[in-house]
């Protein structure tokens, strides 16, 4: 995870100075000064003078307090909490997105769809939801045609 944060040539285990960290998570100093005096289990390696070295642990463990306080709400409390009890491990990779030519198609295909439905077909498919929260199964005899009408319409305009 460090790899990606520090391009400075060291090696990822390497030990951090404050101000490295604080680049890098684009967290001021000064707030990484609070948070350990704030989160029990933020301890960095002290040397002569006072002068702080992170270890790969205390980073991920300031991006997940960041994640915690900034990103979910979480109060320094309730964040201490949620770290302590296990809670909050680190957030998953966000989903991709889909590109955006395949959202270009399918809001075509909608629009497509949306011009091509008449209003006996969004009749249709109303009566269709009614009758199935009434508990009535017994769809009308058009129905089924009107409904395959309107998914080749969504296939034409998805593939087409």
């Amino acid at each position: 995870m460090q790899e990606s944060l520090f391009e400075d040539g060291k090696d990822p285990q390497a030990f951090r100075t404050i101000g490295e960290v604080s680049a890098a998570l684009d967290i001021k100093p000064h707030v990484l000064r609070y948070w350990e005096e704030q989160f029990p289990m933020l301890r960095p390696v002290k040397r002569s003078g006072g002068r702080r070295y992170y270890r790969p642990g205390d980073v991920e463990l300031l991006q997940r307090i960041n994640r915690l306080l900034h990103d979910e709400g979480y109060t320094i409390r309730g964040a201490i909490k949620a770290i302590e009890d296990g809670a909050a491990k680190p957030a998953p990779a966000p989903a991709a997105a889909p590109p955006a030519d395949m959202i270009d198609t399918i809001r075509s295909a909608v629009r497509t769809l949306e011009e091509g439905a008449s209003e006996e077909e969004s009749a249709a498919g109303e009566l269709a939801v009614t009758t199935a929260v009434k508990g009535d199964h017994s769809a009308p005899a058009d129905l089924a045609p009107r409904l395959r009408a309107l998914r080749e319409k969504l296939a034409t305009a998805l593939l087409g």
